[in-house]
């Protein structure tokens, strides 16, 4: 309890303004479940029968994870893990950051994340696990000048105003972008801003570009308030999104971590087919018109597997910390990443 304790104070100290989605603490709980018989194995039963009997999932409205909204909107948790006796309760927060805090408090056991509160929580010493990788965001992350701006390269960004949310993966992008043409913060003039305000302060002419993510980098530019100047992907930005557990939970209840990879392999195959039903209710989820969330979801790669470049890119997400000074040292994300759990996981069904 004492870890814990200390593990939520360094998690809200340094997770305040890191944010991968918009900025609001606010929470909620619908707890609502469904029942429905699935054929497991005893031992598996077996497994789980003296863990959890609720599995709290901590869940935010970005377009990185779809899937899981999807799979939320279908019942399909609550569905499979009946028979283990576990109900899902799911907690909805704006962002990573009050994810975190909610982890660490015992209030969530799993959480949605973009790269940064991923590897920001685990150094403040909360005691988590990637335990697979929702989405990787090459096309998801991008940097945005006004639609009617002459800016044609990052070479043109000397000299300008840049915005984006410190401490951010747009940060970090914004970095990518500027040691392409052998330029840094020095050379710019770098502001700090939410991502919903992106489009205001393009449109006042605050800033000349902005680094963001989806779902608003669609809105911005369907609803003719900016272009794009350059995507993560074209300036190494892997954008990598984790889901994460705590360690004991992971310990104590294998077959339900198992269950919700599946299931989220599930949602992503479920794109391609979603029924306008549930794909009414993602948008409302998301804010976006039914159209957008199609496009928004082909921005993201749904990845499911924890590959060396998942790796790698949070790696670098931890050096670019330290490069800031949000982190004060380096350390091996490796050690905290799982692959034993989902290579027991068959999925293949819902594998193009």
């Amino acid at each position: 309890m004492k870890k814990k304790l200390l593990s939520l104070l360094l998690v809200t100290g340094m997770l305040t303004g890191l944010v991968v989605g918009c900025g609001s603490t606010t929470a909620s709980n619908d707890g609502e479940t469904s029942t429905a018989s699935t054929e497991e194995a005893e031992s598996d039963e077996d497994a789980t029968a003296e863990g959890a009997s609720t599995v709290n999932i901590a869940i935010q409205p970005s377009g990185a994870f779809i899937p899981l909204i999807i799979a939320r909107e279908e019942g399909w948790l609550e569905e499979a893990l009946a028979d283990y006796g576990v109900e899902v309760v799911w907690n909805d927060f704006e962002s990573g950051p009050p994810i975190n805090e909610s982890m660490a408090a015992d209030l969530s056991d799993i959480g949605t994340l973009g790269d940064v509160p991923t590897v920001s929580a685990i150094a403040a010493g909360q005691d988590n696990q990637v335990i697979s990788i929702a989405a990787e965001g090459e096309k998801a992350y991008a940097i945005l000048t006004a639609a009617d701006s002459d800016i044609a390269s990052i070479a043109d960004l000397e000299g300008k105003t840049i915005a984006t949310t410190l401490g951010s993966t747009g940060h970090n992008l914004f970095e990518k972008a500027l040691e392409t043409e052998g330029l840094t913060f020095d050379n710019v003039n770098l502001i700090n801003i939410s991502a919903g305000d992106a489009g205001t302060v393009l449109s006042t002419g605050e800033a000349d570009a902005v680094a963001i993510w989806e779902p608003n980098v669609t809105r911005l530019v369907e609803n003719g308030t900016a272009k794009v100047l350059t995507y993560g992907g074209d300036v190494g930005l892997l954008g990598v999104n984790p889901l994460v557990a705590d360690s004991k939970f992971v310990e104590e209840n294998p077959e339900v971590i198992k269950v919700i990879i599946e299931q989220y392999a599930r949602g992503v195959a479920e794109i391609e087919n979603i029924s306008d039903e549930t794909l009414s209710a993602v948008a409302e989820y998301l804010s976006l018109d039914e159209d957008q969330v199609l496009t928004v979801a082909s921005n993201w790669d749904y990845t499911v597997d924890i590959t060396q470049d998942d790796i790698d890119s949070l790696q670098d997400t931890i050096s670019f910390l330290v490069t800031i000074g949000t982190l004060t040292e380096e350390y091996s994300i490796e050690d905290y990443v799982n692959t034993d759990l989902i290579s027991q996981v068959d999925y293949s069904q819902y594998k193009k």
